[in-house]
């Protein structure tokens, strides 16, 4: 393609990009499907790479790939992003209109704008000529952090404005909002880390807080994070009258303003605002702690002034605060699906903004002993949202000296197995096969494609056979008859023989298979591949001792020991022995032998090859003595790329990675 045409194609899908992302980020109104979208994104890519010298700052394919910071720059607000005064009374923003009228001399009602009080991080993005080229936290209101690259991540961030319908455009603008998370992402997020054994939030400001001051903008890209905009510092080259226009231009221009944000005739008519929206709060999406009361004209707030810390000209009327004290009568231990163990405060039935609260989670051991939560103590409770209700702090003035302090079990309180909490984690887990609280999520797991490949067996019908009694652990799935089934709802007898025929099939699988489908926490389908070279069968690796398996490479000290706490296990030792006795055999994988020609290497494939399927791929290079990961690093010894290669292929351009075609491949897998 010639420059010319490549530079006119770039710049035309850089606009449908933009335009869509707006749609869909800001508006909430997408046009296109994901996959029209991803179309759109991967020509652009192409084309980008094709012509390295034509990529900008402002494209859609540079929200992230920055390398990691070493320490976050300072910035210098051109006008200090003020705090607000706070009003927790209707008597108090009276006051405040008072004062207004009295020093504008004014008798007649004053016009606000009224908009809900975001709980989030205040920001400050810096556009020159239309481009975004700087973002900042508030800091102290004078310096704030640079997080730039962390708030390019953000897709309601627009990376270019779009022209208004007249075509007016700042020369430059300083836009300020709120970037938050909602209540539905927030719980996501920490149901993800509670699972991977990472620490949780305590709360959606929390987690905004802390995804924007990651140094790697990889991370924040992870994050589910939004903003809303509610004004603007310096502004060159446009102009206003009312704040109320100035929001009208930040969403012409392609930035997300709040929609419940209304002018209001007189404070009458704002604490009428206040009511609805608090009656409102529940149901929002977000985090709000209550509303912000602007006036709106703004030669009058040029009039009234500032303070050193805040304007004269607006005031945050908060919300009564969501926290209420209780005591704390036990501390119970829950079990999740994954076997997951969850301290769990039991108090005293409280009133918290108007809901009855009864529990509060703890999250873990390392929490409960921060905060030194005891059964008998009296606490402060907050609610947010629709989050569980978490203990905020101990009222340590009023113990008596009879509170307990809380000791996690060493068994499971369900089934009795190994409690173990693996190096380098906070969340302990029981390793039972035959737990109540886990059995389905097992059953489901063991029958998957890449496990035992039980075709038919889906969770449905496992929901069934577990609340029936059927199957109290996955060797019970070896005894089921086909009367068993026709038992079962909506399984007519076709497709009860079909299940029992793939259950017959499954009896014949290989060892890394077997592994994977065990479901012992932390061994993949990678690690079950890299066990089954070492060990001849799972009785072999059931006696294999801790230091035994830290000597083997890539079995670390968290995989050691989630390994012998699993088999050592007396329930998983009858589960196995119950598997054997049913007919399940497990076979090491033939290898022919071949060279290890890839030992010590680490290879990440990218598009779609033609020669082999990905997993086909994997495996030659598994074979080899390689490793297939992924994501690219600069630990990565190749990328693969195939036909419509994506993102990965430009970050091993950017990380110096070598990258191979498939012909290129295929000659290393033969050398």
């Amino acid at each position: 393609m010639e420059r010319q045409e490549a530079e006119r194609q770039i710049e035309q899908l850089r606009q449908q990009l933009q335009y869509h992302n707006y749609r869909y980020h800001v508006l909430d109104d997408p046009q296109i499907t994901d996959a029209e979208y991803d179309q759109l994104m991967r020509r652009l890519q192409e084309l980008e790479a094709a012509f390295p010298d034509l990529i900008t700052p402002d494209s859609p394919t540079q929200r992230v790939g920055a390398t990691p910071l070493e320490a976050f720059g300072t910035v210098l607000h051109s006008l200090p992003m003020l705090s607000l005064d706070n009003a927790f009374s209707a008597a108090e923003v009276r006051d405040f209109d008072a004062r207004i009228r009295r020093q504008l001399g004014q008798s007649e009602p004053i016009e606000y704008v009224a908009e809900p009080k975001i709980d989030g991080l205040a920001v400050e993005l810096v556009y020159v000529g239309g481009l975004f080229v700087q973002g900042s936290t508030r800091g102290d209101g004078v310096r704030g952090e640079d997080i730039t690259q962390n708030l390019r991540t953000v897709k309601t961030i627009p990376l270019r404005l779009i022209a208004a319908a007249d075509g007016a455009m700042p020369q430059r603008v300083e836009v300020r909002g709120e970037v938050y998370m909602t209540k539905r992402d927030f719980q996501r997020l920490n149901a993800r880390r509670e699972e991977e054994g990472e620490p949780t939030f305590a709360n959606p400001r929390n987690a905004s807080a802390g995804s924007l001051r990651q140094l790697d903008a990889r991370i924040t890209a992870g994050r589910p994070l939004a903003m809303f905009c509610y004004g603007v510092g310096r502004v060159e080259g446009v102009t206003f009258k009312t704040h109320w226009d100035v929001l009208q231009s930040l969403a012409r221009w392609g930035f997300r303003i709040n929609p419940h944000g209304e002018k209001c005739q007189g404070i009458e008519a704002a604490f009428a605002y206040y009511e609805r929206l608090r009656e409102q709060r529940e149901e929002l999406p977000y985090e709000i702690d209550g509303v912000v009361l602007k006036v709106n004209a703004l030669a009058l707030q040029e009039a009234l002034g500032t303070r050193s810390r805040s304007p004269r000209w607006a005031l945050a009327y908060k919300f009564e605060p969501k926290q209420a004290v209780t005591r704390v009568k036990e501390i119970a231990v829950q079990v999740g699906r994954t076997g997951a163990l969850t301290p769990v405060a039991l108090l005293e039935p409280v009133q918290v903004s108007g809901v009855e609260v009864s529990r509060a989670s703890l999250h873990n051991p390392d929490e409960v002993a921060r905060k030194d939560v005891r059964a008998g103590d009296w606490v402060m409770v907050q609610r947010a949202g629709d989050v569980i209700p978490e203990i905020v702090e101990v009222l340590k003035d009023r113990r008596t000296g009879q509170e307990k302090p809380f000791e996690m079990p060493p068994r499971c309180p369900i089934c009795g197995s190994a409690v173990v909490r693996l190096p380098d984690e906070v969340v302990p887990r029981c390793v039972g096969l035959t737990c109540p609280a886990k059995l389905k999520e097992s059953i489901v797991h063991f029958a998957s494609k890449r496990a035992m490949d039980i075709d038919g067996l889906g969770d449905k019908t496992v929901d069934q056979l577990v609340e029936r009694g059927l199957v109290k652990d996955i060797g019970d799935l070896y005894s089921l008859t086909k009367d068993d089934l026709l038992k079962l709802d909506r399984l007519a007898d076709k497709s009860a023989s079909n299940l029992i025929a793939a259950i017959q099939r499954s009896k014949q699988t290989t060892l890394p298979r077997f592994l994977y489908a065990l479901g012992i926490r932390h061994v993949g389908e990678h690690v079950a591949d890299v066990l089954a070279r070492e060990y001849p069968d799972w009785q072999a690796l059931q006696h294999a001792a801790y230091d035994e398996l830290q000597g083997i490479h890539e079995i670390g000290p968290r995989i050691a020991q989630s390994i012998v706490a699993f088999f050592q296990d007396a329930g998983n030792q009858g589960v196995l022995e119950k598997l054997q006795r049913g007919g399940v055999r497990a076979t090491p994988p033939q290898r022919p032998a071949v060279a290890q020609s890839m030992r010590g290497k680490t290879l990440v494939f990218t598009g779609e090859l033609q020669t082999y399927t990905r997993t086909e791929a994997k495996r030659l290079v598994e074979a080899r003595g390689g490793r297939v990961t992924s994501s690219v690093s600069r630990h990565t010894s190749y990328v693969v790329a195939g036909a419509d290669a994506g993102s990965k292929l430009e970050q091993a351009r950017k990380l110096g990675v070598s990258v191979l075609t498939e012909d290129e491949f295929q000659a290393l897998l033969s050398s």
